[in-house]
């Protein structure tokens, strides 16, 4: 890996576009700590700092941001609500007619549903700047709340809009910046401004895990077990073999040659639906204990519903982790499911005259295909299962063998890096570097391949 970034320095133009790939990413982590007016700052860290279960919930809000809420900057959003906007838009692609026939147009098509995207992100940031700054502000952080001027009514009406108007702008800047960098730099550009966030919390995890040096080298070890487990799986396939017949091509002079009839494979990834189900479903199960922490101070019956939701369905409960295990399996197949009637790889193949040895074009093919990716899928639904509840079992584990002390510094951000923030890093490191690889290749560059 080392040599491919060296080789890749040698190179003029990779050199620039690697230069401009650190540029963004500094300026995104620049404009990350530029803070929003009207922020009680002691609040705010006494806020990450609680072990309660409003403090674990706002950890889950600011791992999705890469940090930036916690800093409650205008990139406290990050690029998390254009994500969201993705996702929705390639739901919505095989389900609206219209969508659907822009994705067939070519780049044209996707260009327009890129529009589209930008377009729903908007709306979207607005709604996730109500949502986050309602739940800072709902209750008393440490004697005080964190949006002493947040409302709608009165003098609060014009802080509480410059707030919603600069998280918004952030995130928009936040989503050109990573177009920015898909064009220009290396990489996907959206992916790696998340890394930078990510990679940015690791020195304040390691220090709030140094205060015990046992509980240190448990998480490095878990840390360094985790890595190779996803390595392991996300570079993990099946190949399908694919058979293409030979053609007739007339040629000049009546003459007549058989062109065509190589053999090559499909390759069916392990994990093809890569993070977004885990998404799926800590979004799912942040809805419902979001919902209810408003009315948990109401009186009545209704209060006592909302804290029995709140409780079990908060990231501290066991029951919040088994969920989340359960619902990232069952998105795993469900995106996956979406993912491969996209890419309509049967009849792709009979198209272009392929066929899989033994097996039929057609329904038989089609089959064969669902039949395959529901077995591999099996076991890239079950990692990243263990993926998702990977921080609560950390934090047992370290409960048990530490005691009170590493229940205290564990809570819910048990490892360095965060499970999902380890799968986004180790899937972005691979997907650079074999873009470097790729790019050098392009240029025949010799030594690099030894």
């Amino acid at each position: 890996m080392l040599e491919a970034v060296r080789n890749a320095f040698r190179l003029p133009d990779l050199r620039q576009k690697l230069l401009i790939t650190f540029g963004i990413l500094a300026l995104y982590r620049f404009a990350a700590n530029i803070p929003l007016p009207g922020v009680n700052r002691e609040v705010l860290a006494s806020v990450f700092n609680g072990n309660n279960d409003t403090g674990m919930l706002l950890s889950l809000l600011n791992f999705f941001s890469g940090g930036g809420l916690s800093q409650m900057g205008v990139m406290a959003l990050g690029v998390y609500p254009y994500i969201t906007a993705s996702i929705i838009m390639q739901l919505l692609t095989p389900i609206i007619p219209s969508l659907e026939e822009l994705s067939k147009e070519g780049e044209q098509g996707r260009h327009r549903i890129n529009q589209y995207t930008y377009w729903l992100a908007i709306p979207l940031s607005i709604l996730q700047a109500i949502t986050q700054s309602t739940i800072l502000n709902r209750q008393q952080f440490g004697g005080g709340v964190v949006l002493p001027h947040w409302g709608f009514t009165g003098a609060d009406l014009l802080p509480s809009l410059t707030i919603i108007i600069g998280m918004t702008a952030g995130t928009m800047f936040g989503v050109w910046l990573g177009q920015l960098l898909t064009e220009q730099g290396i990489g996907n550009g959206t992916s790696l401004i998340i890394f930078s966030g990510i990679l940015a919390n690791i020195p304040a995890q390691v220090r709030l895990l140094s205060q015990n040096v046992v509980l240190l080298i448990l998480f490095l070890l878990i840390t360094v077990f985790t890595i190779a487990l996803i390595v392991w799986v996300q570079e993990g396939q099946r190949r399908i073999p694919v058979q293409y017949g030979k053609r007739v091509r007339t040629m000049r002079g009546n003459r007549m040659m058989m062109v065509g009839g190589q053999s090559t494979h499909v390759p069916m990834r392990v994990n093809t639906a890569g993070m977004i189900p885990l998404i799926f479903a800590q979004s799912l199960l942040i809805l419902p204990s979001t919902i209810a922490s408003y009315f948990v101070t109401n009186p009545g019956w209704v209060g006592s519903i909302a804290q029995v939701i709140s409780t079990w369905l908060g990231p501290g409960h066991g029951f919040y982790w088994l969920m989340y295990f359960l619902f990232t399996v069952a998105f795993t197949y469900f995106y996956t499911d979406v993912m491969f009637r996209q890419q309509n790889l049967p009849e792709t193949l009979q198209k272009q005259g392929g066929f899989i040895p033994g097996i039929r074009p057609g329904p038989r093919t089609e089959s064969y295909l669902n039949g395959v990716l529901s077995r591999i899928t099996l076991v890239g639904a079950l990692f990243l299962g263990f993926i998702a509840v990977l921080p609560f079992i950390a934090g047992s584990i370290a409960g048990v063998f530490l005691g009170g002390d590493a229940s205290a510094l564990t809570n819910n951000r048990s490892l360095i890096i965060s499970s999902t923030g380890l799968l986004i890093v180790v899937g972005v490191v691979l997907d650079t570097m074999k873009q470097i690889e790729a790019q050098l290749l392009m240029r025949n560059y010799e030594g690099f391949i030894r």
